[in-house]
């Protein structure tokens, strides 16, 4: 019969002496299995993941904005007004901050509602 593999967790010096005074004479992985698997033990609910199917639109969503290449546009925009080339004015400037804010903010809320990790 084989053994499942052994389990790492990392402490800081501080956390390990803690463990190993509360353990006193007893083994620290004994120690560290008897608080975990003891019936008081917290229980955490597991996050929930959006269903399949709306997981799959999410990311054909996410995929399309950045398909409509805004980002280059909106950087095109930029350097035209850096350079002079561009007229621009109060309005065009309100506009093109709040469209900047918009994609940011959708691009932010597809890829937390996905669980990715930017």
């Amino acid at each position: 019969m084989s053994r499942p593999a052994p389990f790492s967790l990392r402490l800081s010096d501080d956390e390990r002496q803690q463990l190993e005074a509360q353990a006193g004479s007893m083994p620290l992985a004994s120690y560290i299995k008897s608080v975990v698997f003891a019936a008081e033990a917290p229980k955490y609910r597991r996050r929930q993941k959006p269903p399949v199917a709306e997981q799959q639109l999410l990311a054909e969503v996410l995929a399309r904005l950045g398909a409509t290449r805004s980002a280059s546009n909106l950087n095109q925009i930029a350097k035209a007004i850096n350079q002079g080339t561009l007229y621009v004015d109060d309005d065009l400037v309100t506009d093109l901050k709040r469209a900047c804010a918009e994609v940011a903010w959708m691009r932010a809320t597809l890829i937390q509602a996905l669980g990715i990790k930017s």
